[in-house]
């Protein structure tokens, strides 16, 4: 992992095309992509690169909103997430812009 200069939108390496991102220089961030399946974390932020951002928005996917892994496809893709009481499928690409804080 490499490390970056912190853009002005604070994901950290949008600016320089890197799909890592550093808390601190500490460790790596979760994403939504790599939460594992029964898992539940609380949405820290939507990285501004993410298609369709507005259309998530609409359904609750937001900073600060709690969800629960339900289930990934078997050979990658799709991805099954349930918040506010609802379930929703997305792509694992826009999924890995999603950054989460996960519950202990």
């Amino acid at each position: 992992m490499r490390n970056c200069n912190r853009c002005s939108c604070g994901c950290g390496c949008e600016a320089a095309g890197i799909k890592e991102f550093r808390v601190n220089g500490t460790g790596r961030e979760l994403t939504l992509a790599e939460l594992p399946v029964g898992a539940t974390a609380t949405i820290v932020r939507i990285l501004p690169h993410m298609r369709g951002r507005k259309k998530f928005a609409d359904v609750g996917l937001v900073a600060g909103s709690e969800l629960l892994m339900e289930a990934h496809a078997p050979f990658g893709g799709l991805i099954r997430v349930r918040v506010m009481e609802a379930s929703m499928a997305l792509h694992r690409d826009d999924a890995a812009n999603v950054v989460l804080k996960k519950e202990e």
